[in-house]
């Protein structure tokens, strides 16, 4: 596998985590303005959830490749 394949595969997984951990402790503005949405979170914590995503996707990721290179799992064997 080539370091852009790689790249590629790590950043599906990560999109793929990262919109499932967007949703967790969220909890919605009990009193909104005016203007302002009642679902928009108070205290979204992207920062924290880009590091919680980055962890999953690394460990992900690292299993992808260690099946791919033990050919448990290859690309071109679904091409045939």
């Amino acid at each position: 596998m080539s370091w852009a394949t790689g790249l590629m595969v790590y950043l599906v997984i990560w999109w793929t985590i990262l919109f499932a951990v967007l949703p967790l402790g969220v909890r919605p503005v009990e009193n909104p303005g005016r203007g302002q949405d009642r679902g928009a979170p108070e205290k979204p914590q992207l920062a924290r959830k880009a590091v919680i995503t980055s962890i999953v996707a690394a460990v992900l990721w690292l299993g992808f490749y260690v099946l791919h290179q033990m050919d448990i799992f290859s690309f071109r064997d679904i091409l045939k």
